[in-house]
């Protein structure tokens, strides 16, 4: 071998090392989502995500779960890599089954973008009214934290309510046809029975629950891909910012998405959210820790829960 030969391979092994590239010979990155996981629709529906990671010999799958709690099932169990964003609840139900989960993208609080929903008609006008009322409500969404903290607000328990565990499609049905007194979900649920059942809001997330939304990796694959993790976190901040920007071009996507919802109602849905994503740093854990701690006090955790037990991705600044 010459010299010239033997340097060359050197470099490139050099550079191999210093310089991980993100291709990979047949690598599938496998995104789980739902509906309201609104700027990875997006990015799905553009291809701006397949786009970025084609050239890099990534292939993307998409695959759609009812809400957040059944979708980090998935990703604890292998059969996704990331998750779209969840609301801030679901985490910390995960870690009580043992996931070992990383954060690597949040979006900043939309406390608005959650409600409590009662008919226009309905007698409750207080948040001390839900005693002895049946409430609508998905396991381990948001919306279940905002209930709790609405409920401790007035004086009450989740002993003091008959909750059903609904999933949205299913709680929106209950709801329609005064199956329960009220629903808590959030957009574009909110919106769209704002809209089209003329629901009205009892109280939203405001100086209640914060309602940030996570996006979360299975640990190996973020130890083994933090590249991959590096452009999908770029990718939804453009589509956040991109979203903010053009909010009628973004309701022309999402509209037929979401069950064909006209474009008011998912401007409405969507001037509630910040879809502003950032980093997960340590002090952002603080509010997870208190939701752990109130499910833990309903009795709704198994154990205790350590928020702060879970790894954190940290993306490059551009």
């Amino acid at each position: 071998m010459s010299v010239n030969t033997l340097r060359r391979l050197c470099l490139a092994l050099l550079a191999s090392t210093v310089l991980p590239s993100l291709a990979n010979a047949d690598q599938t990155l496998r995104i789980g989502y739902q509906k309201s996981s609104t700027l990875l629709t997006l990015l799905k529906a553009r291809g701006s995500l397949e786009q970025r990671l084609r050239a890099e010999g990534i292939r993307v799958t998409w695959h759609e779960f009812p809400s957040g709690l059944p979708l980090l099932e998935a990703l604890n169990l292998g059969n996704v890599d990331i998750s779209a964003d969840v609301a801030d609840t679901v985490p910390v139900f995960t870690q009580a089954a043992g996931a070992k989960l990383t954060y690597f993208a949040r979006e900043t609080p939309s406390p608005t973008a959650q409600a409590i929903l009662v008919p226009a008609d309905s007698t409750l006008k207080t948040l001390a009214d839900l005693k002895g009322k049946r409430v609508a409500v998905t396991k381990a969404a948001g919306s279940h934290y905002l209930l709790i903290q609405a409920l401790a607000q007035a004086g009450l328990t989740f002993k003091d309510i008959s909750p059903a565990y609904l999933i949205p499609a299913d709680g929106r049905a209950a709801f329609e046809n005064r199956k329960v007194d009220a629903w808590v979900t959030w957009d574009p649920y909110v919106a769209s029975a704002q809209r089209q059942q003329n629901a009205r809001i009892l109280a939203d997330g405001s100086e209640l629950a914060s309602y940030q939304r996570y996006y979360l990796a299975g640990s190996d694959y973020a130890k083994a891909h933090p590249e991959v993790l590096q452009q999908v976190y770029l990718a939804l901040r453009e589509a956040g910012t991109w979203t903010k920007a053009h909010p009628a071009q973004a309701a022309r996507i999402l509209g037929p998405l979401w069950g064909n919802l006209d474009s008011a109602t998912v401007q409405q849905a969507n001037a509630r959210r910040s879809y502003d994503v950032q980093p997960v740093r340590p002090e952002n854990l603080g509010e997870q820790q208190r939701i752990a701690n109130a499910f833990y006090r309903e009795g709704l955790l198994p154990k205790k829960v350590d928020a702060s037990a879970v790894s954190l991705y940290e993306p490059v600044q551009k």
